[in-house]
């Protein structure tokens, strides 16, 4: 049975392997400060729509490594990149490898410390 309004969805193997795809497309100039950080991937979020979602504190609002308390301690930050909502939203496998890059570098991007608000006005909304 076909999944509603989105191609099949793939393995969980095969989407992690767009996900590490997307981060090694990343340019080395800024994958160098990414900071304190780890990419997850999971069938979904708590809301079921969500295509990917930051935690943590941004690295504009940082003290420090490891976050603001300035211990060092801190854990990660934390991207999660949702395989369910993406083959959701996608047709084929092409473009679910673009989606999936560009929710990478929106869900980076709130790592950097740009916002929604900005990033409504580009390609990474």
């Amino acid at each position: 049975m076909p999944y509603p309004q989105g191609v099949d969805p793939i393995g969980s193997d095969a989407f992690d392997c767009l996900v590490a795809e997307a981060l090694d497309g990343l340019p080395l100039e800024l994958a160098d400060f990414m900071d304190n950080l780890v990419v997850l991937t999971a069938d979904q979020g708590d809301e079921p729509d969500l295509l990917g979602l930051y935690e943590g504190l941004p690295l504009t609002e940082r003290d420090n490594y490891g976050g603001a308390s300035g211990d060092g301690l801190t854990m990660p930050d934390r991207i999660h990149i949702y395989r369910l909502a993406l083959c959701k939203v996608c047709t084929d496998i092409d473009e679910l490898r673009l989606q999936v890059a560009l929710t990478v570098i929106h869900e980076v991007a709130h790592h950097f410390g740009i916002d929604d608000e900005f990033l409504a006005g580009t390609d990474y909304a």
